[in-house]
């Protein structure tokens, strides 16, 4: 079958974002459902705003990258589409092509400066994330200190993006290598790999965005749910076993405040790592819904 050449980091960025939200993963955003606030559409034109941006990391430096994404992404959409995507793929986007993520990715992080950590803040403010709320300690309101590491690891508990810089990224590494078949199976099967895949991050780890809007409990039963929904069999569900359209439609109840929109984030920079490092080889782009079908 034919495939989709990415041999730049732009294109792995675009790629990554467009096979993310292609797939009908649970209670996301995808060609077949959208948000009163959010659809497809604004993914798409999302994706394609910040891979030129992130193309440059390695070159610009992660604050810079980050706050011109999220600056980017505002302009274009008017809407926080991807701001835990752009925290998640700009230190791995910024680790040169001749060296390993596994390697690359801590120097990244270890030589963030004052500076970076100023502009991360002030993109967070301009995208204005759902649920986040208020922090006796490094509050995104304040002014920040001078090391976003440090800032990361007193949120590392309560957000999975944050848990992510304090790892060095080991652990979603570990899942693209883990969760996804190698080569051109993937290619034939991408939307199937990728909802399998959400459902293997869900069922790991709660979501940071639903413990936010909804509380911890509720995302610890999301959780529940997922795991519930592999266990029954997915992709070839037993009769009486919990179905991925019941778990989608729980999820979606409540105007989706149960959106597992981390979860997303998670899947993207897996995806992207996966292409990255040459494990999965991306499907045709025509393979990709460029619009939504709503």
């Amino acid at each position: 079958m034919s495939t989709h050449s990415t041999d730049s980091v732009g294109e792995m960025v675009r790629v990554a974002c467009l096979m993310e939200a292609a797939a009908p993963k649970p209670g996301n955003v995808h060609p077949g459902a959208a948000f009163v606030d959010m659809s497809y559409d604004d993914l798409v034109v999302s994706a394609s705003v910040i891979a030129p941006v992130l193309s440059r990391a390695s070159q610009q430096g992660l604050g810079t990258t980050v706050l011109d994404a999220v600056t980017a992404t505002h302009e274009a959409v008017g809407c926080n589409t991807n701001l835990g995507i752009i925290l998640l793929l700009t230190p791995l986007a910024a680790v040169p092509l001749d060296r390993s993520l596994g390697d690359g990715v801590s120097d990244v992080l270890q030589e963030l400066t004052p500076r970076d950590t100023r502009q991360v803040y002030e993109a967070i403010r301009l995208a204005n994330p759902g649920g986040l709320g208020h922090v006796s300690q490094q509050d995104i309101l304040e002014p920040p200190g001078d090391s976003l590491l440090a800032a990361m690891q007193l949120a590392a508990d309560r957000d999975a993006v944050a848990s992510c810089y304090v790892d060095r990224f080991e652990r979603l590494l570990a899942w693209s290598r883990l969760w996804l078949p190698a080569t051109t199976d993937f290619a034939r099967n991408w939307s199937e790999h990728i909802v399998g895949l959400a459902l293997r991050v869900l069922a790991e780890q709660a979501d940071s965005l639903i413990a936010r809007k909804c509380g911890v409990e509720v995302a610890e039963e999301a959780s529940r749910r997922a795991r519930e929904v592999l266990e029954a069999g997915w992709p070839t569900q037993s009769e009486n076993g919990p179905t991925l359209e019941s778990f989608d439609t729980w999820l979606r109840t409540d105007g989706h405040q149960r959106n597992p929109g981390t979860t997303a984030d998670l899947v993207t920079a897996t995806l992207f790592s996966a292409l990255r490092e040459r494990r999965i080889i991306a499907p045709p782009l025509d393979a990709l819904p460029v619009t939504s079908i709503l």
